[in-house]
């Protein structure tokens, strides 16, 4: 293996430019070719009260799918002044039928709001110390290595580890998909990354990696005694009323309703939805709904998940990094003179945005089936509804 191990530094850059790395090389690969269906009109519940989104600028947001940038989006806007929810495009390119609102869906880097949350929750609950080094909590995987200097687990949470990505299948679409059944599992990335030494001195720097909250992972395993799966849920999706969400670890469907993802190379739709990601179960694996995620947004600003003084970790930018932007979790986006924390994530087929300002007073949840999830750009379609969500009717 060579490159980066399944490494999606999404958000190294602010949520409204970009969702995913790039598509490096794009090459047909069996591809199922499919002439765009006509578009499934949105479907909105407006609450038309002060401060209420606006349900057209949302509504405008969605028309016209499916098309060469995604094939369906799904739309969950809420807060104090009234909520907006809808969904356009088809289930699936072969039978064009509606997509589906309540669909689950490949929730990428979202999960790292829910591995903060269970580490922080540990933490409260006085079985991690955020300031003690993961070297102490996981001494095999450093035995050896050059990570002389201790490595906080606050550090980890917050990316400013030092810690490098590591080995993997390779950045481009064809490497990816022709290992997409593949198990690879976190301990082999975390071995991987660990044996390049470090990239920077811990806490000097900020740079967003999946191994960061890979080694968180292994950490909530260590510490519970249980799989990390079983540990966040109990900790956090329980507690928060997520009921459709789940890891799925070493299989590759999606189960329960769920719309078809797509990857568009060289003008044809290749169907992405199986895939194995057991290697980044706590970086990014977890399948969602828009429903959930925005249960999960609710309880954890409510503090119900996660009691202060932890919490205020989730709402913390070290200060003493130029240009930081990631607290524990989360990131800090400024969109129109208005503070949210949010957290976007990218899948081949899935791109998934969550954001909320901390008083709750606007949400927003979205799915896209992005054909461009690891595109250089922002998705259009996700960009348009990131602009219409931080917009009230008028």
């Amino acid at each position: 293996m060579s490159a980066r191990p399944g490494q999606l530094p999404l958000l190294e850059a602010p949520l409204k430019r970009r969702l995913a790395l790039a598509l490096s090389t794009a090459l047909a690969l069996g591809a199922v070719a499919a002439p765009l269906a006509a578009a499934a009109p949105a479907r909105a519940v407006v609450a038309p009260t002060p401060g209420a989104p606006d349900a057209n600028a949302l509504a405008k947001a969605l028309t016209g799918l499916p098309d060469d940038d995604a094939t369906a989006a799904l739309v969950r806007v809420g807060g104090t002044g009234g909520s907006w929810h809808g969904s356009a495009g088809v289930r699936d390119l072969r039978s064009g039928a509606r997509a589906l609102e309540h669909a689950r869906f490949r929730a990428g880097s979202t999960t790292k709001v829910v591995t903060a949350a269970t580490v922080l929750r540990l933490a409260a609950d006085g079985q991690v110390d955020l300031d003690a080094p993961v070297q102490r909590y996981l001494p095999a995987l450093f035995r050896g290595t050059d990570f002389q200097h201790p490595i906080s687990i606050r550090q980890l949470l917050n990316h400013t580890s030092g810690i490098p990505a590591g080995d993997g299948w390779g950045d481009a679409f064809a490497d990816q998909y022709a290992h997409r059944f593949d198990v690879v599992t976190p301990t082999q990335v975390a071995a991987s990354a660990l044996t390049e030494g470090p990239a920077f001195a811990p806490g000097t720097k900020q740079q967003y990696l999946n191994i960061n909250y890979t080694l968180l992972g292994l950490l909530v395993e260590k510490v519970t005694g249980d799989s990390y799966a079983e540990a966040a849920t109990r900790l956090v999706l329980r507690p928060a009323g997520m009921r459709h969400t789940y890891f799925p670890g070493t299989d590759p469907r999606i189960h329960g309703p769920h719309n078809r993802g797509y990857q568009l190379v060289d003008g044809e739709f290749v169907d992405v939805t199986r895939w194995v990601q057991a290697d980044r179960t706590a970086a990014g694996d977890m399948i969602s709904t828009t429903a959930d995620l925005e249960r999960l947004l609710t309880a954890l600003f409510r503090g119900r998940l996660v009691p202060a003084p932890q919490l205020d970790e989730m709402f913390t930018v070290p200060a003493d990094i130029d240009g930081a932007t990631m607290s524990a979790g989360l990131q800090k986006i400024e969109i129109g003179g208005q503070v949210y924390w949010g957290k976007s994530g990218a899948r081949y087929g899935y791109t998934t945005g969550i954001a909320a300002a901390r008083d709750l007073s606007r949400t927003v949840v979205y799915s896209v089936n992005a054909t461009d999830a690891k595109g250089e750009e922002m998705n259009p379609v996700a960009q348009r509804i990131i602009m219409a969500s931080t917009r009230d009717a008028t």
